[in-house]
């Protein structure tokens, strides 16, 4: 039985690689920050079989005492400072944990593997807000990285470090540059969820407006289901290696808010909707949209789930919580 370690296992793509790392067959462990973490409930009644261990990003001893206890074959580091609009109201905070966390559990499972690098096989989850101001359409392996948050900029550390102790240490790390990927459990915050969340409650006439900001914000958005897949393959090649994850289409929120209020019968969103400045990005991203042929011809991976099937799941994910609260 193959044994995996997860950081940030409470987030949607932890809980997503748990369910399918458990469905094949794996020994699952988990790093959760603080006793009170107020996601432990939540993983503890979605993945009994999951082992947890106290941990945290910012804290390497802690990250040691994680691998010894669980002694893993695999170790995917999920942790992060994930919430871009954050990352500029606590850009030292989103440094600690998404860019120097990497380090600290590369550098964890260095010392833990000793003479045999190879022996644990590691993912880092990289992101496509590294691409930022983008430099060629569409993007892949090889397109220069221009990130435009400290979200972003964090990222290419860890991305980055994650190759060079690839390169350096021999250890079998990949990294896995994925595109926008959503879900049911994607949070609140994130904004395919706040026009899930909202369109649930206009048809159930709870709520009467929507404020979002740059409608016109175009990217490659998947299911994250999908994605976790890509992981695990990624891990299973006989050397480690970079790969974009992306659908290869890209969708506005424009695009976005038409599928989601036109799943509930209104055509016409535009008396539901406000723009604010406030929710504006300082930097923005414009244009993502990913080259996954690599992971096609590598891994023989591609999505499932198609953009207004995500829609649709959310929509309908979020009708069904809400009715259920009343």
């Amino acid at each position: 039985m193959p044994t995996a370690l997860i950081t940030g296992i409470t987030g949607q793509d932890g809980l997503y690689l748990a369910e399918l790392l458990l469905s094949k067959g794996y020994d699952v462990h988990g790093v959760i920050r603080g006793q009170n973490n107020p996601k432990l409930d939540l993983v503890r009644e979605l993945l009994p079989d999951v082992r947890l261990h106290n941990g945290d990003l910012t804290d390497m001893s802690s990250l040691i005492r994680a691998l010894r206890d669980s002694d893993p074959d695999e170790v995917y580091n999920l942790g992060a400072v994930s919430f871009v609009a954050y990352s500029w109201e606590n850009a030292p905070l989103t440094t600690d944990v998404t860019a120097k966390g990497v380090l600290n559990i590369l550098e964890a499972v260095r010392l833990h593997t000793g003479d045999r690098p190879e022996a644990i096989r590691f993912y880092q989850a990289s992101s496509s807000e590294m691409f930022g101001k983008v430099q060629e359409v569409p993007q892949h392996e090889r397109t220069l990285l221009w990130p435009r948050s400290p979200y972003g900029v964090s990222k290419v550390f860890g991305h980055y470090m994650t190759i060079n102790y690839r390169e350096s240490y021999g250890m079998h790390a990949s990294s896995g540059i994925l595109f926008n990927h959503e879900s049911p459990r994607r949070g609140p915050e994130f904004v395919t969820r706040k026009i899930s969340e909202a369109v649930a409650r206009i048809k159930l006439g709870l709520q009467n407006e929507l404020v979002l900001g740059n409608l016109d914000a175009e990217r490659d958005w998947g299911f994250a289901g999908d994605y976790v897949e890509a992981m695990w393959l990624m891990l299973q090649q006989p050397r480690g290696d970079d790969y974009v994850i992306a659908t290869g289409e890209t969708h506005s929120i424009r695009d976005f808010l038409d599928e989601a209020f036109g799943h509930i019968g209104i055509d016409d969103w535009t008396p539901y909707v406000r723009q604010d400045p406030r929710f504006m990005r300082p930097a923005e991203v414009d244009h993502l949209i990913g080259d996954a042929s690599k992971a096609r011809e590598v891994l023989g991976w591609k999505p499932k789930v198609s953009f207004r099937e995500l829609v649709a799941m959310m929509v309908d994910a979020d009708l069904a919580a809400t009715q259920q609260g009343w």
